[in-house]
């Protein structure tokens, strides 16, 4: 697994921002083609590469999309104190390393299926709407972020779409002045990885800021994705006398040098339910250590006619998730919302079993600490449980921290014991 780190380097030089496929398929193709493979893709942008008249037990999965805060952006990597980094991105080792764990095996000719899935971070959609067939007993997903831990099982989640129409005009009697609002600088991060580590979420930030200073809100635009806890906000709103008691460090509030008789306000509503919506951890395992349910406050963003809200939900069991949703769905209801929801995927139930615990004896001979796990965080492994019940599913990947933002790093050597773990895992199977 010599030339893992060479085949990173290659694809991060690739546009694979979620929604762009043409650049790394393209790659595939040409690889495929190299170390004699079929390459097959789907209608939704899924690549399957094995070999003719395969006989192969074992299929390796990842996805091959990565978070852009920025659109279109090729991260630069930056090597340093034993991590690879990105230049002010997102690195996209969330999960260009994965797949270029199943490239480097493709070059060694390894009788494998490897599915290459795309647009997992934007809803699992390539995943759920898998066209391709699978014959493989096992699955080896490389698409987990700490060393040491087997997931065997995960989170489900659900996005939670709001509308709000209501907007007026009103006469500015009270002498309000119009200020820009800007938050920035906060660590963001994985909104199920991270969720437990109480992060700063931009949105309530602004929420506090402006419900607690009697402020009116005439436009918003803040978050990046509907998976990660938003870090920017850029905003108008007006207020009676400049605010006080916020954070300097994360929030800019500048005065707008002009006045206004009127002004073109959205409902209150929305600020209240931006300042007193509980967003973060709601049941948590003591036992597993694992987040049970959560809820993350994504994105807001003002359009000509609406205000829209992102939101996602994610549990480890389906009827929590369900009632999350509900609850949820309920009391932005209430608040003058219309609410649509989309991109469910199941919790993976975790399994023991004789795939899983080779996979442990294997990685004990690198890793004595190393356990069996789960995670609240989607992976597809649950949609391919449900879509293939035969098939036993185990979940590893080396130490990335920080995915989904600008400090997203992943560890050397990490990138190259997980190799070994790897090579020793198809070798069996």
């Amino acid at each position: 697994m010599n030339n893992v780190i060479d085949i990173f380097k290659e694809i991060t030089a690739l546009n694979r921002c979620s929604g762009n496929y043409e650049d790394f398929i393209s790659y595939v193709k040409s690889f495929s083609q190299k170390y004699n493979y079929e390459c097959l893709v789907d209608n939704y942008n899924n690549i399957l590469c094995k070999k003719q008249n395969s006989k192969a037990t074992l299929c390796m999965q990842n996805h091959y999309d990565i978070v852009c805060l920025i659109d279109n952006n090729i991260p630069k990597i930056i090597e340093e104190d034993g991590f690879f980094k990105a230049d002010n991105s997102t690195l996209g080792a969330d999960n260009g390393i994965g797949c270029s764990y199943m490239l480097s095996l493709m070059s060694q000719g390894y009788d494998c299926e490897f599915l290459f899935t795309s647009d997992e971070e934007i809803g699992l959609i390539g995943a759920n709407n898998l066209e391709h067939k699978l014959n493989a007993k096992y699955m080896l997903n490389i698409d987990s972020e700490e060393e040491g831990e087997i997931c065997i099982g995960c989170a489900g989640g659900v996005d939670i779409f709001g509308k709000n129409y209501n907007k007026e005009i009103i006469k500015n009697s009270d002498n309000y002045q119009l200020y820009e609002v800007k938050i920035s600088n906060l660590p963001g991060g994985h909104s199920g990885v991270n969720i437990h580590e109480n992060r700063p979420n931009a949105i309530k930030l602004f929420g506090k800021l402006v419900k607690e200073n009697s402020g009116l809100l005439l436009d918003i635009n803040a978050g990046e994705r509907i998976n990660s806890i938003p870090v920017n906000v850029k905003a108008i709103v007006a207020f009676k006398s400049y605010p006080t008691n916020y954070n300097k460090d994360f929030i800019c509030i500048e005065e707008i040098d002009t006045k206004s008789e009127h002004f073109n306000i959205w409902s209150s509503d929305i600020l209240t339910f931006i300042y007193t919506f509980a967003n973060g951890v709601r049941a948590y395992d003591e036992k597993l250590n694992v987040v049970l349910d959560s809820i993350n406050l994504a994105k807001i963003t003002t359009n000509i006619d609406s205000i829209d809200i992102e939101l996602s939900a994610r549990s480890m069991d389906n009827e929590n998730l369900e009632t999350i949703k509900k609850e949820t769905s309920a009391l932005l209801e209430k608040f003058g919302f219309e609410v649509t929801t989309a991109g469910k995927y199941p919790a993976w139930k975790p399994d023991v079993n004789e795939f899983t615990n080779e996979v442990l004896n294997i990685y004990k001979t690198y890793d004595s600490s190393a356990s069996l796990e789960a995670i609240h965080a989607g992976l597809e492994c649950a949609i391919f449980k449900e879509k293939f019940p035969h098939m036993k599913l185990a979940s590893i990947g080396p130490n990335i921290f920080n995915p989904h933002s600008n400090k997203e790093s992943v560890e050397i050597n990490s990138i190259q014991k997980l190799g070994k773990i790897v090579k020793e895992i198809a070798d069996k199977f």
